[in-house]
């Protein structure tokens, strides 16, 4: 029987009508997994690290530059990560800035955390973020959780006294979960975790992202200052319990922006961040965690990090910004505490009030 050229197959496949697709299945078939090969193991699963790691290399030194610095940086910072959050909220629920709810979208987060650090009137800028709901309930859940993480941020790092410890445990924790969450992913593969609503993630990848985040919280808790007189080992304990927490809320708030991406029908919030999507989908995590972390930081004493919450009596940063002083922009980094604030630098104790 003569031989048959691939060209011929093409011919005669396509006189039949068979479309382009299926033609290519035919003439070019895929090749079988090798036995024994791992899940997730091929290195089609690793096409985006480059990206990713170039991504990273460009972003972190300007993000950490700015955490470090304070002040104006650092607001100034927030405020455009949550203006281009609501940009991108908006495309999801396919608002453009011709209309009222795209720019409540845009506008309404970023003016609720300047509210917050201008007039140090933290509760009532956190009420503002309820008033969109008259536009929709989708509307303001974007606003809320977009708001929530802004606000969270600004206080982490000026009204708990511990600078720029709070903010980087939370940062640093989130990153550790996100990337050993997608290394044991790739590399293990297994069960799925949610094949609803992501059908990429599985349970391997939870559980490395997990003890990521507790590993880095550890070691983040142990490198950083300690205002409170805690053992190194309670300390590290604190720090990777902390850091499980966050782990898991970090998670819990990458489903919930995936659950959402399905319902609107796309993929990725944006394309701004080559290897990663928008910055909903860098900041998903970070967006859940730093709510929980500030609230933490409540039962902290002033000028310890959240991770020390309920660990000693004493000046809470929210007696504080009831005893404090009005904070404006322009005296803001006088006024607010620096990296090595502690709580006998705040200016309402200097007067020698006594806040709780």
């Amino acid at each position: 029987m003569p031989a048959i050229s691939p060209r011929h197959w093409r011919r005669s496949i396509a006189a039949s009508g068979a479309s382009e697709h299926v033609l290519a299945e035919i003439v070019t078939p895929r090749a079988a997994a090798a036995p024994g090969s791992p899940p997730g193991g091929s290195r089609r699963n690793w096409r985006d690290l480059r990206l990713r790691i170039l991504s990273a290399a460009v972003l972190a030194p300007v993000g950490l530059l700015c955490i470090w610095l304070g002040g104006l940086a650092f607001v100034a910072l927030v405020v455009a990560g949550v203006v281009g959050l609501g940009f991108e909220w908006a495309g999801l629920l396919r608002q453009t800035l011709r209309q009222l709810r795209g720019v409540v979208l845009l506008a309404w987060p970023a003016i609720a955390c300047i509210a917050a650090i201008v007039t140090n009137r933290w509760d009532e800028a956190l009420l503002m973020l309820l008033v969109p709901a008259v536009l929709g309930l989708w509307l303001d859940v974007g606003i809320i959780a977009i708001g929530l993480g802004g606000i969270g941020l600004l206080w982490l790092r000026f009204m708990t006294g511990s600078g720029w410890d709070g903010v980087l445990f939370v940062i640093l924790v989130v990153w550790a979960s996100d990337t050993f969450a997608y290394v044991a992913g790739r590399a293990i593969g297994g069960a799925k975790l949610a094949p609803r609503i992501s059908p990429g993630k599985t349970w391997s990848g939870s559980v490395g992202g997990l003890v990521g985040a507790m590993l880095v919280g550890g070691v983040v808790a142990l490198l950083l200052p300690d205002a409170t007189g805690v053992d190194a080992a309670q300390v590290a304990l604190r720090g990777i319990g902390f850091g499980l927490l966050l782990g898991l809320v970090s998670q819990s708030g990458d489903l919930a922006e995936s659950a959402f991406k399905r319902r609107c029908g796309v993929k990725d919030s944006g394309r701004l961040i080559p290897g990663h999507g928008g910055l909903l989908d860098r900041l998903d995590g970070v967006l859940a965690a730093v709510p929980v972390a500030a609230l933490l930081s409540l039962a902290a004493p002033f000028g310890a990090g959240f991770w020390y919450a309920g660990a000693s009596t004493g000046p809470t940063p929210l007696g504080l910004v009831h005893a404090g002083p009005h904070v404006d922009a322009a005296s803001m980094p006088s006024l607010l505490p620096t990296r090595s604030g502690h709580a006998a630098d705040h200016p309402a104790l200097r007067s020698g009030s006594d806040p709780t």
